[in-house]
């Protein structure tokens, strides 16, 4: 009940006109972002991150998260109408949603679509409110050998994120830890690894390379491909009828659990949960033999995998500090750019920020209905933009959000080599995720490491002899052994659907 009567305040906060306008601004983006050909929430967010400077914690965190659950239904749009999905996370969507298309109920899966989003959504963060502070809570027991195994959890994820190679990302989390102990030592408080160069004294500022990796690597990117405008055919009412509602109701409820679910484990990513959840949804109809052919439930219940799984995911970010997909981890460096360390602390020193964000997830749902559904048909028009008109927009609000964060121009030719190595790394399926990820989680990993030998005098048993820090252990070791048997999983279904082996980090 304490959280419900947390939950109440969070409204209150949450409905002021500030706030209730960056919901919108997030969900409207989100929409956007995930229809666009080479954006998506992770650049999104990436582009937008240095507004972090002006905007204040709530205001930018509901923004935020607003576009990451916003570019998860607006994935759809795509996926139904024209067989391109935006994320890997998607293909399952195409399935069914694009045979519906094909015989002229483009519309109606589309709004199913939008209403398992919805639903899973809301469910999803029903679950947040009560999970999350019952994890943060027992989290507050944690000393620094806790907080070292619940980094070494942490960084379990670079499993999930690695793509197709999980020796890549291995090698890739350790350069971003590499990278991160350029400048003061968070332990010694020595400049380290400068080479005498005042710029280098600082470290690298977190923004610069987030925009490099992801904004100007997007625009490169796009370049090459020589990306155009894409058209839409006619998509008809969205409104589905009482029969369609019938046969997806059940879909979308299955859905939402699987992903919620499977969602809170660190590192699950969307793409295995919505494909789990189409195939479980297949085995479990009377009429299987319709799937892939246009049934509707098809598009529910990966639908509602996909949101359920982008809700569940703040609550280890929140409680643990823990980002489950790329977006995550960019919103965590959000997070600790305002000074706010994801984790048990955080219900307990920022809880009025934590449960303002949290009901503006409630409201930011109910407005991707509300505005979705009429909307359909003028996001379809603005997928005609030409990414040559994208692209220099994206580049100057990534040059401005570089040089903003610190005025200082090092940072901008920061981000120009960050993302002329992330146009390369793309090119050869290297995931830059775990790079992000242990840039941000190394420097906390070491302080927690060091505290823990200066507790123990050096021992190294500090890390076994104690029953929480022994379980978190343990729980990495087993999340790491079921996260590569989901990986081969997924990979093995996205090969049979589309014929070719795509990144599932994503």
């Amino acid at each position: 009940m304490e959280a419900v009567g947390m939950l109440l305040n969070g409204f209150t906060d949450a409905l002021t006109p500030i706030n209730l306008m960056m919901a919108v601004i997030g969900v409207l983006v989100g929409t956007l972002v995930g229809m666009l050909p080479g954006l998506g929430p992770t650049s999104a967010i990436a582009i937008l991150l240095p507004l972090t400077s002006v905007l204040g914690p709530v205001e930018g965190i509901i923004m935020l998260a607003g576009i990451y659950y916003g570019a998860m239904y607006g994935g759809s749009t795509t996926a139904i109408l024209l067989n391109i999905p935006g994320e890997v996370s998607s293909v399952p969507t195409c399935l069914d949603g694009y045979p519906l298309a094909k015989q002229g109920r483009g519309g109606p899966a589309l709004g199913i679509a939008a209403i398992s989003s919805f639903v899973a959504g809301v469910l999803g963060v029903i679950g947040l409110v009560f999970f999350a502070p019952i994890l943060a809570n027992q989290a507050l027991k944690f000393g620094p050998p806790e907080y070292f195994a619940l980094m070494i959890l942490a960084l379990t994820v670079i499993v999930n994120l690695a793509g197709n190679s999980i020796i890549k990302g291995l090698i890739m989390g350790l350069f971003g830890y590499m990278i991160s102990m350029v400048g003061i030592g968070p332990s010694g408080g020595q400049p380290r690894f400068d080479f005498g160069i005042d710029a280098l004294s600082a470290g690298f500022d977190m923004i610069s390379i987030i925009i490099g990796l992801f904004a100007i690597t997007e625009v490169l990117k796009g370049m090459e491909e020589k990306q155009t405008a894409i058209s839409v055919g006619k998509i008809g009412s969205v409104y589905p009828s009482r029969s369609d509602l019938r046969k997806s109701s059940k879909a979308m409820f299955r859905g939402g659990i699987i992903g919620f679910i499977l969602g809170i484990l660190p590192g699950c990513s969307t793409a295995v949960t919505t494909f789990l959840s189409y195939d479980i949804e297949k085995k479990m109809s009377k009429t299987p033999e319709k799937f892939g052919k246009g049934a509707i439930e098809g598009v529910a219940a990966p639908e509602a995998a996909n949101n359920a799984t982008s809700s569940a995911g703040f609550i280890p970010l929140f409680a643990l500090g823990i980002p489950s997909s790329p977006p995550l981890a960019i919103l965590l460096a959000g997070l600790m750019i305002y000074g706010l360390q994801p984790g048990p602390v955080l219900f307990e020193q920022n809880g009025s920020f934590v449960w303002t964000v949290i009901a503006s997830m409630f409201i930011g749902n109910v407005m991707l209905l509300v505005l979705n559904l009429p909307l359909v048909g003028l996001w379809a028009k603005l997928t005609q933009i030409p990414y040559g008109v994208i692209a220099p927009i994206i580049l100057i609000l990534s040059f401005i959000g570089a040089y903003t964060v610190r005025n200082n121009s090092f940072d901008v030719f920061v981000a120009l080599v960050f993302g002329v190595l992330g146009y390369f790394l793309h090119k050869y399926r290297w995931p830059v995720v775990p790079l992000i990820l242990c840039f941000i989680l190394g420097p906390l990993l070491e302080q927690s490491f060091v505290q823990s030998l200066s507790m123990s005098k050096g021992e190294f048993s500090i890390f076994v002899e104690r029953p929480i820090s022994l379980t978190i252990l343990v729980i990495s070791l087993v999340l790491f052994v079921i996260s590569i048997i989901l990986i081969r999983r997924t990979k093995t279904r996205v090969k049979e659907v589309v014929g070719t082996d795509l990144d599932i980090s994503e």
